[in-house]
């Protein structure tokens, strides 16, 4: 399965195949489209930007889970069920735009189209997926697996050839990676700085290269799952 069947899928079957109901409104980068305990009220379709999706521990430390860009689909599953709360903060990291399809709109257009429905249970088979297969390699093999598979995941998601391996077209600061591996920032520059020194990993330009991906893949015994669910976004 691809990500024309997935995120492009139920983008296209929300807006164009069943022309349901939604608002455009524009968010300026550090906004928040919504905060964890806010009412959930809608989902938002990404017209343009990026949108990060994480929460905060009691302790103070940020958990990003995810990058959604264009096309994606924003918010936390709550149709034909009672009022609910959000879980997550959603904050855009760059100027976005994002379409926006209240849960009553949304509810409405799946009783009356089978082909949308079909389609927002595929979305959302996937999405717990990606989620179940982040959590296991944090659970299985801690840090390293939290790291070496976020290392991965960003490949598959922003990855271009490179003459020496795949470069992470995407600027990320030490800190950012830790917020995706639920780790501090010191524990993130040792790992790096080993990465380095053994030649899997090198910087350019404040993006990161990945020199050899069959050795993160050895190291917590990759599944080799589809592109699809290994992705960050």
């Amino acid at each position: 399965m691809t990500k024309r069947n997935t995120e492009v899928d139920i983008h296209e079957a929300l807006l164009e195949g069943s022309a349901i109901r939604h608002t455009s409104r524009k968010y300026t980068k550090g906004s928040y489209l919504f905060r964890e305990g806010d009412p959930i009220r809608g989902i938002y379709l990404v017209k343009s930007g990026k949108v990060q999706i994480g929460k905060v521990t009691p302790e103070g430390r940020e958990l990003t889970l995810k990058i959604c860009g264009e096309n994606q689909m924003v918010g936390e599953i709550t149709v034909f069920s009672g009022p609910s709360k959000y879980r997550l903060d959603a904050k855009a990291v760059e100027d976005t735009e994002c379409l926006k399809i209240t849960i009553e709109d949304l509810e409405e257009a799946l009783q009356r189209d089978q082909q949308l429905a079909m389609a927002f249970m595929r979305w959302t088979g996937i999405d717990q997926q990606k989620t179940q297969t982040k959590f296991r390699d944090l659970l299985l093999h801690g840090k390293k697996g939290a790291l070496y598979s976020t290392l991965i995941r960003l490949s598959n998601s922003y990855g271009e050839s490179h003459p020496d391996g795949v470069l992470i077209n995407m600027v990320l600061t030490n800190q950012e990676l830790a917020n995706f591996c639920g780790m501090t920032r010191e524990v993130v520059n040792r790992m790096l700085s080993d990465l380095k020194k053994d030649g899997v990993v090198s910087m350019k330009d404040g993006k990161l290269i990945i020199h050899q991906i069959p050795r993160l893949k050895d190291e917590i015994n990759c599944e080799e799952c589809p592109i699809y669910l290994c992705k960050i976004d």
